[in-house]
């Protein structure tokens, strides 16, 4: 049995979230904790008192319209996404959104956290939200990412970019094969580097223990020259039926530079791909 938190806030995004989630998992055993969270900083003036922080007769209204929305939530899954299968538990909560995450993870032993986000629409807009930075950034756990044009396919493709730069822990491999098992998917290990620019032996090293791991699955490695490292994941999934990436936030450099771009580009793959960021 898979425990699944979702965090949601009613809005279309997180619906979509919630949709893919639940197709991408129709065919395994899970429990879904759907989490609203009413954020404490939304009410809550920087010289207000401790007390007024907590006071039953502010707070109770307030969770009692979000348990009423969840209840909603719920009523639209059963009739668009039945599943004998899953089994959906709401709650709702008040807190700051990252201590809210991390004290569900403690309670219910959750896997995966699957988070909707709005992709940017302008020049100078940011790929992700302030609050799935702060997930993928302070909560070390596997956190599924999905825009709020992602719609589900079987995933044909799973890209996995990679500068070689670092050793992969077994966890982090073992959780990508086991997305890649689920449907099939081949894994493609995505370099990116400038023309002309040789992996050195530590590299190397590096690349032949992921050849070794991934011997009995479906996979490739893949080279893209060019400078700009979300330049290269965008002429890759340009070019192929990739249909989730995988970061591994220890790589920082690469990590950053996909999800972590101040502004975009002619860039489109944030809005349409999901990302699944992993944790050692």
């Amino acid at each position: 049995m898979k425990n699944i938190l979702i965090p949601t806030d009613f809005s279309e995004n997180s619906w979509n979230a919630i949709s893919y989630a639940l197709n991408y998992f129709k065919n395994t055993s899970c429990n879904f904790y759907l989490l609203h969270v009413t954020l404490i900083s939304n009410y809550i003036a920087a010289g207000d008192p401790p007390v007024y922080q907590s006071n039953e007769s502010f707070i109770k209204p307030i969770l009692e319209q979000a348990k009423e929305s969840l209840q909603t939530q719920l009523k639209k899954i059963e009739e668009l996404h039945p599943n004998p299968k899953h089994t959906f538990f709401p709650i709702s909560n008040y807190d700051f959104f990252v201590n809210a995450i991390k004290s569900q993870i403690k309670d219910k032993n959750i896997d995966l956290i699957v988070m909707g986000t709005k992709g940017a629409s302008g020049l100078n807009e940011v790929i992700v939200g302030s609050n799935t930075g702060d997930l993928i950034t302070q909560v070390k756990y596997p956190v599924l990412i999905v825009p709020e044009n992602a719609k589900f396919t079987i995933p044909k493709e799973i890209a996995f970019p990679t500068d070689y730069n670092i050793s992969y822990q077994a966890k982090i491999l073992n959780t990508i094969e086991e997305f890649s098992t689920m449907y099939n998917s081949s894994i493609r290990v995505l370099h990116i580097a400038p023309k002309n620019k040789e992996l050195t032996n530590f590299q190397l090293e590096n690349k032949g223990y992921l050849q070794a791991f991934f011997t009995g699955e479906q996979h490739g490695f893949h080279r893209i020259t060019n400078n700009k490292i979300e330049a290269g994941v965008q002429c890759f999934i340009e070019s192929r039926n990739t249909n989730l990436i995988v970061m591994v936030a220890k790589n920082i450099n690469l990590f950053q530079r996909i999800l972590f771009k101040p502004t975009i580009e002619e860039i489109s793959y944030h809005i349409e791909i999901p990302f699944l960021v992993l944790h050692e």
